[in-house]
């Protein structure tokens, strides 16, 4: 059985949208815990057509 772990990042600019933290470190700081980065999730576009989040979704063996 597993658990699983959900974060949030925003985005912004308005060309280019870069994530409000730094992924890396966040998909690192979780590895030493643990958990296995499963997937990033880009959900659907806002109005403009682009993205203004994504998930990082996490697991971990319980």
């Amino acid at each position: 059985m597993y658990e699983y772990k959900y974060i949030k990042l925003d985005l912004k600019g308005i060309i280019e949208s870069k994530p409000t933290q730094d992924y890396h470190a966040i998909i690192d700081d979780h590895a030493k815990e643990g958990w296995r980065l499963v997937q990033i999730l880009t959900p659907p576009t806002g109005p403009s057509g682009a993205a203004t989040y994504f998930e990082l979704i996490f697991e971990k063996r319980i």
